[in-house]
Parts: structure tokens; C-alpha cells; sequence
């Protein structure tokens, strides 16, 4: 398991509203869009669509991880010493997500010639699980 942004920075342990949510997501994300691309092969018979899909999703869950990683970083960076100057990794992190994000989708388009919207869909399952978890931390609060 990741360490959420309190352990990454160093500071006490402290009880962050909401993580047990963001550790939902990247399993839903996968359970979410993985179960798609499988309705799509078993019921349609497209194949190369179902292909798309489970690309996308993968490249979906990677992108929320490298995601939760960089607001990590922020969170530790943030936390850091006054009067030091402030460490340029997130930034590079971000350019860097988005770049193999991109690289990833021309490759898998130009070489493996799935829809471009099979993998739009597939990335998009990482929204549909951020919506599920959320609702399921509305009905189900924490205490």
C-alpha cells in the first residue's frame, strides 16, 4: 500500500478525511473498466473495441496513480523548510504524466489500431469509479 501524503511528508500520524475513499478508486477503476471491456468481447464480439478499453482503463489507473503521487509531492514540498527554495519535482512530474500519457495513446492507436474512442472511454473509467467511491463515502460515512 502507498503512503498517503502525511507519511510522505513525515509528519505525526493523522487520521486524512477521505483516504479511504482514494484508496477505492484505483481498484474500481480497474474492476470498472476491466468488466467493460470483457461485456464488450462476451456480448458484442468486438474485440478490438474491448481491446481499446482495457488499454484505456489501464492507462486510466496509471495516470490516477501518478496523479496521487504528484499531490503527495505538492502536500510534502508544501510542508518543507521556510526559508528553502521549493523543490521543482512536481512540476516535472506533471509534464511528465501528460507525456506518457500521450506517448502511450499514439503508440496504442498508431500501432495496435484500436478506436480512438475505445480508449477515451477506457481512460474515463477512472472518472465513473471517482463518482462511485464518492457516493459510496456519501451512504457509507466515516466515523
Amino acid at each position: 500500500m502507498e503512503p498517503g501524503p502525511a507519511e510522505m511528508s513525515g509528519a505525526p500520524e493523522a487520521k486524512v478525511v477521505g483516504m479511504s475513499t482514494i484508496r477505492r478508486i484505483p481498484w474500481l477503476t480497474l474492476a470498472i473498466g476491466f468488466t467493460a471491456s470483457a461485456v464488450m468481447a462476451l456480448v458484442y464480439r468486438d474485440y478490438n473495441f474491448a481491446t481499446g478499453l482495457a488499454l484505456g482503463t489501464l492507462l486510466g489507473w496509471l495516470n490516477f496513480r501518478l496523479l496521487r503521487r504528484g499531490v503527495a509531492a505538492i502536500v510534502a514540498s508544501a510542508a518543507g523548510p521556510e526559508g528553502g527554495s521549493r523543490p521543482r519535482a512536481p512540476v516535472v512530474a506533471a509534464v511528465f504524466r501528460y507525456g506518457l500519457i500521450g506517448l502511450s495513446l499514439y503508440v496504442i492507436f498508431e500501432y495496435l489500431h484500436v478506436p480512438l474512442l475505445s480508449l477515451a472511454a477506457g481512460i474515463c473509467a477512472a472518472g465513473v469509479a471517482t463518482i462511485a467511491a464518492s457516493i459510496w463515502a456519501i451512504l457509507n460515512p466515516e466515523e
